[in-house]
């Protein structure tokens, strides 16, 4: 039996936008669904990310058209995938054989500077949240602004303390490292990285260092690893996103490891945002050969249990994700 996924970033409300826009009926239903199920996806967490072009005032309009995209895939398809909001939905996704989608935010641009968004962005679905992608916001610095040394800002702290309260968690991802230790000295509640790997294997500011993988660990947090090739290695393959595995569960343990694969190979294709922070040239994004779309899990978890074993492939590969969204959502 193939195993299953549970995959922490995957942007296809973007290419899904995109498409139609362009006059695509249902883009999700002809591509994506198809591939979610035949990589044997169960849950998947839908990030709404800003492209450079709506930062500012039109992040928040593009997000909303973002959000209500996501609500009319789970329209469209309820017999294939239930949009979350509780774990108690995660749970009843999986017991009638749907996937159980989770709506995120990359980046809080579309929240400006003010933090009563976020309340108004939980009753919209919104669980998940990163206060920064690679650039500044008005709540800390991105990996992209690592030479500023910035920490987060006093309204970062606010943000923060709001998010706890109404219950979205807190994303560690794109942080500046600076950042990271000031959300985690502000932070009460356990928060994750949905798609990080780790800078010991492969020297990129996107990239976890041990002690800030081992403080998520602590904090009952969870690493979703990053499929992305230039995240993993100079010639990236399948084997070294299992590196990666086997050292994230050295430093925190088999049951706080898990994948946020991050595929971009198809979205570049539906898309066209405007990239000026990404770190690397888009032309020279180094893709991951078999391991570039979802449809390539199903083979992926072949490898996954033959290096990890059953029980820790199982794990990693969608069980402690899982349980992390059951544990952490209202």
């Amino acid at each position: 039996m193939a195993l299953k996924f549970a995959d922490c970033h995957n942007d296809l409300l973007l290419g899904v936008l995109h498409q139609k826009e362009r006059g695509v009926s249902d883009p999700f239903g002809e591509f994506w669904l198809p591939q979610l199920r035949e990589g044997n996806v169960v849950t998947q967490v839908l990030p709404v990310y800003t492209e450079e072009q709506f930062v500012g005032e039109g992040a928040l309009r593009r997000s909303l058209l973002l959000f209500e995209t996501a609500w009319a895939i789970a329209e469209a398809h309820p017999n294939d995938v239930l949009l979350c909001t509780t774990g108690k939905d995660v749970l009843e996704a999986h017991a009638s054989g749907k996937i159980a989608l989770i709506l995120a935010v990359e980046g809080a641009e579309p929240v400006g500077h003010s933090i009563d968004i976020f309340e108004s962005f939980f009753r919209m679905g919104v669980r998940l949240l990163s206060l920064t992608w690679n650039r500044r916001t008005m709540f800390a610095d991105g990996v992209g602004e690592r030479d500023t040394g910035g920490t987060l800002t006093s309204l970062g702290i606010e943000a923060i303390q709001e998010m706890e309260r109404v219950g979205i968690i807190l994303d560690v991802s794109h942080i500046s490292e600076n950042g990271f230790w000031h959300l985690n000295e502000v932070a009460t509640k356990p928060f994750i990285a949905s798609h990080s790997s780790l800078h010991s294997l492969c020297d990129h500011p996107r990239n976890l260092k041990n002690e800030q993988a081992k403080r998520i660990g602590e904090v009952k947090g969870i690493i979703c690893l990053n499929a992305f090739g230039g995240f993993l290695s100079a010639n990236p393959k399948p084997l070294d996103l299992i590196a990666h595995a086997k050292l994230a569960i050295e430093l925190v343990g088999e049951d706080r490891v898990g994948f946020g694969f991050d595929f971009m190979k198809d979205l570049l294709t539906q898309v066209d945002p405007v990239l000026t922070g990404v770190l690397m040239d888009p032309k020279d994004w180094p893709f991951v050969p078999g391991l570039d779309q979802p449809a390539d899990l199903r083979s992926f978890g072949e490898l996954l249990v033959n290096e990890l074993g059953e029980q820790v492939a199982n794990k990693v590969g969608w069980k402690n994700l899982t349980d992390t969204m059951v544990n952490l959502l209202p």
